[in-house]
């Protein structure tokens, strides 16, 4: 019986880690994600935003890229709110957290 829980454990453990957690508004599919660097040229800055996530779930430890493609869905969902249409990472997430720059693109 011990063994059978362990194997039903380890499913369960390895389906959450396949989860999206964060789904994309419909306004916020246009917006871009700008690779993190220099301000984009010709764009103009709308504001900051600050975006978390479970990044771990009791012991069990996400994985870091199904949370920084949510951070990035969040930031995307911010972004229509401050008038943005594009979004920039400042700094890689930290703890389940990362900030991104709003940007106006043409």
């Amino acid at each position: 019986m011990p063994l059978r829980r362990l194997s039903l454990l380890s499913v369960l453990a390895l389906s959450l880690s396949a989860c999206t957690w964060v789904p994309i508004q419909p306004q916020a599919k246009a917006v871009r994600v700008l690779p993190a660097g220099a301000a984009p040229a010709g764009c103009t800055k709308q504001g900051e935003v600050e975006v978390s996530v479970k990044h771990a779930v009791g012991f069990y430890r996400r994985n870091p890229v199904k949370v920084r493609d949510e951070l990035e869905t969040l930031a995307r969902n911010e972004a229509p709110g401050v008038g943005a249409n594009a979004v920039q990472p400042l700094a890689e997430p930290v703890g389940g957290s990362q900030r991104f720059a709003a940007w106006r693109c043409p």
